[in-house]
Formats: C-alpha cells, structure tokens, sequence
C-alpha cells in the first residue's frame, strides 16, 4: 500500500510559500514579517527532507543555494540599514520619505522597509535550510558508515 505523504508533502510546498511571501509583503506594511516567512519557507523544506530525503530536496534550486541566499540577504539587511547614513540620514531610515511620492499599488508601497524584510527572509531560511542540510548529511554519512 502507497503512503499518502509523498503526494500531499509535495501538494503543500507552493501553498505554503504563496503564505510565506504574504507574510513577507505585511512586514513591509507592519511590523515583522521577514523572520516568520523565513521561517514558514524553511519549515516547508524541512517537511520535503523527513518525508523525501536529502537528495528529493535538493532539487530545489533555493535548497541548493540556501547559503548563499543567507549572504544576499545579510548584504540587503546591511545596505538598507546603513547606506542612507551615505546619504547624511539616520540609519535604516525609511525611503520614499514621508510626503514624497512613492511606488506602488493601492495599499502595497515599495519601500526599504519591504527590502529589510526580505533580506531578513533570506537571511533566516538560508540558514534554518542549511542547518537543516548539514544534519541530513551527517546522519546519511552515518548510516553509510554503519555503527
């Protein structure tokens, strides 16, 4: 008898990266945002490594590249924070300044505030993805080995 899992593991990962990216667009809105998505996204891909294994979930181009992910991410949480300072404002000041016309949409703006936030997503599923690599590998190198 086939499981069930297999199939519906593989039926809620763009579910649940269509949330993470909601998640990640209200931190560009709200407070937060960035660390729950990050976190979502690298939920799913730990759901893909217990119910696939190491070498299914690597497929994923984002598994593969999950540390370097981490660096962009550190590079745009860094830029945002500090390059207005370059400019003569405080640190992570937020851009288009109030009263200044800004990109967007409706509700939805473009501003530094949304970049931070997704350099924050980087950052936390970089490293939630390659952590969660590194014990698969580890745990697949010892049951090779044997006891």
């Amino acid at each position: 008898m086939r499981s069930f899992v297999p199939p519906l593991s593989r039926m809620l990962v763009w579910p649940s990266l269509i949330i993470a990216l909601a998640l990640w667009l209200k931190g560009g809105t709200e407070v937060g945002g960035g660390f729950p998505a990050g976190a979502l996204a690298g939920l799913v891909v730990l759901l893909q490594y217990v119910v696939t294994g190491r070498e299914q979930a690597r497929r994923y181009v984002a598994v593969r590249y999950a540390a370097p992910l981490a660096g962009v991410g550190l590079l745009l949480v860094v830029g945002t924070a500090f390059l207005p300072v370059l400019a003569g404002y405080t640190p992570v000041s937020l851009f288009p300044r109030p009263g200044q016309p800004g990109l967007g949409a409706g509700a939805f703006h473009l501003h530094t505030a949304l970049v931070f936030e997704g350099g924050l997503m980087l950052i936390v599923f970089g490293l939630v993805v390659t952590v969660i690599d590194r014990f698969a590998l580890s745990t697949s190198t010892e049951e090779e080995s044997g006891p």
